[in-house]
C-alpha cells in the first residue's frame, strides 16, 4: 500500500520534471540548468530522474522571479539566500523578544 502521508511532507521528491515545470511555468531546460549550477538539486529516482519536493519548487519560482526582473542565476541564487537569511533572522529576534518579554514579567521588579 502506498504511503500517501509523504505527499504531506515539503521534502518529499513527489514531481517528475515535466510536472514540476509545468506547474511553475518554465521549460525543463530551465530546471536543469538550477540543477546543473547546484541551485536546486532534485534527488534522483532509481532510474536516475529527477524528482522535485515542494519546498525546491517554492524556491525554484522563487529564482524565476528573480529571473523574469532581469537577474542573473548567481544574483538571483545570492537574493533568494539572504532573503532566507533575513527571514531567519526576524524570527529569531521576535522569538528572542518574545522571551525577554516574558522573562520582564516573571521577575520582581528592583528595589
Amino acid at each position: 500500500m502506498a504511503d500517501l502521508g509523504k505527499l504531506d511532507d515539503a521534502d518529499y521528491p513527489a514531481f517528475t520534471t515535466g510536472q514540476a515545470a509545468q506547474m511553475l511555468g518554465v521549460q525543463v531546460a530551465f530546471l536543469r540548468s538550477l540543477d546543473t549550477a547546484g541551485v536546486v538539486r532534485p534527488e534522483r529516482s532509481e532510474g536516475g530522474h529527477r524528482r522535485y519536493s515542494r519546498r525546491q519548487l517554492e524556491l525554484a519560482a522563487r529564482l524565476r522571479e528573480q529571473f523574469d526582473q532581469g537577474h542573473t542565476l548567481a544574483a538571483a541564487a545570492r537574493i533568494v539566500g539572504l532573503e532566507d537569511r533575513l527571514a531567519a533572522a526576524e524570527d529569531e529576534i521576535s522569538t528572542l523578544r518574545d522571551r525577554l518579554a516574558d522573562a520582564e514579567t516573571r521577575s520582581p521588579p528592583p528595589g
